[in-house]
């Protein structure tokens, strides 16, 4: 086959790649472009690569290291700024890009600026207002999540609800980037409410709506209003784990529950197995312990009530002997009854006739029989109320009894103790939200935050902040944190008091900040 001959100069990649970088370098020189910032990225090397945008293009942009400690704003995403530098090329990616070499604010970025209308918008509604915030149920049976089923986020929430206490997890899948991402997580919170408690697929007792971090154009599906809406007519308590714990989106504010990353959400939506275990264990061993106690006490008492009881022979003692007494009595009464009535018939009997006596005679015979069996019956009357009195104190001494009272005594232990364990429960859910407004209120008041935006915090060779250059003498030792970490510097040169006239910055040391940079607090 034969080469097609041209005319054409032939030029390698290389040559190519640098004739458009000095074409595009000697056209433009320096431009101010005004745009909002968008991505934002800050590698180990101290540079700042970013995008310009507007709403048809994007200019990427970079900060060299040098240039980065010296500009006046720290770049900040969503921010709109004006920025002054030079237009070339990078041929190693066949890109162009943006050199910054200075940068101020111009006002707020249009996508900032419309998440806050929104914002206020949907808060003055009272969509995110606490008091219509459901609580996480302790145990739940089946969990449902809102998420892309390739990502590695629903791997992170299987993985950490598997480590923790094995459950039922349904996933609605649903993309969590693009134009259809809002409307599909909506469909995903009103499709988990929909089901059927008693339908084929178990109607889920938590949801987590899930995503991996991002830049505000990636999470901004999630703050549409369709999804906040969703999330606050949900009647399934719904936590929320959209992005990195320093991200933030409108469905957070409307979730009952805000977790910090995705394997953050698992953690609260599922308790430990094994602390439960522990728990109902030691429960267990303490209600035994109180239940031997119990017992314990219970038998003590009635030892000393039985030992405090009289003996039956000392209880029957007194009757008896009164019993005696009356029968002795008895027979010393007839006796001298009898004399009596013999010393008066005799005495009688001489005065008497015959006829008179048998009559008398007879009369006393009859009275004497009517009087015996008056006394054999009283006799008898005493002796039945005696046993009867004797039969009933026999009967509340029975063994039947102490079992009545000691089988009260366990039912009221019962109560009790259920008593216990709704009060602990009640105490535990009560310390937990507590525990978990003092760790936001610690999150609010933290510097930490300040520290990622790109602040520091300078002290001295004692630990303490320096709130003022006044005071630091030359080759003084210096920390300085970061909001990844902590660097070591020493001054170059130090001033007694602060003096007025403005210094010319120094560029500052490779891999260290400026010196004498001012403190957060």
């Amino acid at each position: 086959m034969s080469e097609t001959q041209s005319n054409i100069a032939e030029f390698s990649v290389s040559e190519i790649s640098f004739s458009i970088k000095r074409t595009m370098e000697d056209a433009f020189g320096y431009v101010r472009v005004r745009g909002e910032l968008g991505r934002i990225s800050r590698p180990g090397s101290g540079h700042i690569y970013l995008d310009l945008k507007d709403d048809r293009a994007v200019l990427s942009g970079v900060v060299w290291k040098g240039v980065a400690s010296k500009l006046k704003i720290q770049p900040e995403q969503g921010l709109e700024v004006i920025a002054t530098g030079k237009i070339t090329t990078f041929p190693g990616q066949s890109k162009y890009q943006m050199v910054i070499d200075a940068m101020e604010p111009a006002g707020a970025g249009a996508l900032m600026a419309l998440l806050e209308e929104r914002k206020k918008k949907l808060a003055a509604e009272g969509l995110f207002a606490d008091d219509r915030k459901k609580r996480l149920p302790p145990l739940p049976r089946v969990i449902g999540v809102v998420t892309s089923p390739t990502g590695a986020v629903i791997r992170d929430i299987l993985h950490r609800i598997e480590d923790r206490f094995p459950l039922h997890v349904v996933v609605w899948p649903v993309r969590v980037q693009g134009e259809t991402s809002g409307a599909e997580v909506a469909n995903g919170i009103r499709g988990f409410n929909a089901l059927d408690p008693d339908g084929p697929v178990p109607r889920p007792d938590v949801l987590i709506v899930a995503r991996g971090g991002g830049s505000i154009e990636d999470l901004w599906g999630f703050n549409e209003e369709a999804v906040v809406r969703a999330a606050a007519e949900s009647q399934i308590p719904l936590i929320s784990a959209v992005g990195h714990e320093t991200d933030w989106t409108l469905i957070d504010l409307a979730a009952d529950v805000r977790a910090p990353t995705p394997t953050g959400a698992a953690e609260i939506a599922v308790p430990v197995k094994a602390e439960l275990m522990s728990m109902v264990d030691d429960r267990s061993r303490r209600l035994n312990s109180g239940l031997v106690r119990f017992v314990t006490s219970r038998r003590t008492e009635l030892r000393a009530a039985s030992a405090a009881l009289p003996a039956p022979q000392d209880l029957l003692a007194l009757p008896r002997q009164k019993f005696d007494t009356a029968a002795n009595g008895l027979e010393r009464a007839l006796i001298y009854s009898t004399r009596t009535h013999r010393t008066n018939w005799q005495n009688l009997a001489g005065r008497l006739s015959p006829h008179l006596l048998q009559r008398l005679s007879s009369k006393a015979r009859q009275d004497l029989q009517t009087v015996s069996e008056r006394q054999q019956r009283a006799l008898s009357v005493a002796v039945g109320q005696k046993r009867q009195s004797f039969l009933a104190i026999e009967s509340r001494l029975t063994p039947a009894r102490l079992r009545q009272q000691t089988t009260l005594g366990m039912e009221r232990l019962s109560g009790l103790a259920e008593r216990l364990d709704r009060a602990y429960t009640a105490r535990l859910t009560h310390d937990k939200s507590r525990l978990d407004g003092l760790q936001k209120l610690l999150k609010s008041l933290s510097y930490k935050d300040v520290l990622a935006r790109g602040y520091a915090v300078v002290r001295d060779d004692t630990g303490q902040p320096l709130r003022s250059a006044g005071g630091v003498a030359s080759g003084a030792a210096l920390s300085i944190e970061l909001g990844d970490g902590t660097v070591d510097a020493v001054t170059v040169s130090g001033s007694a008091a602060p003096k007025k006239a403005k210094q010319k910055p120094k560029k500052p040391a490779e891999g260290k900040p400026e010196a004498g940079q001012g403190s957060l607090f």
